[in-house]
């Protein structure tokens, strides 16, 4: 037989579950967060490229840019 009361044992299970759910939700929020770690992740190395992109094109345009200017120069 138990060494705990009816009461007790009740109080025991009932505390065990709310455990169980809030282990679950623990887990279900650190995969969570790794998936927000991991969006993170890749939207930073999509704004370095697009960074990069923005250099090129910009330093294209600004030949672009000269090329036109001398041409209105030598004219």
């Amino acid at each position: 037989m138990s060494s705990f009361s009816e009461e007790t044992e009740q109080y025991l299970v009932a505390l065990q579950q709310r455990l169980d759910v809030l282990i679950d939700h623990q887990q279900q929020l650190y995969a969570h967060q790794h998936t927000l770690e991991a969006e993170c992740d890749q939207l930073r190395q999509q704004r370095d490229e697009l960074t990069a992109q923005n250099g090129q094109l910009r330093a294209r345009i600004d030949a672009m840019v000269a090329r036109l200017k001398g041409m209105g120069a030598s004219s």
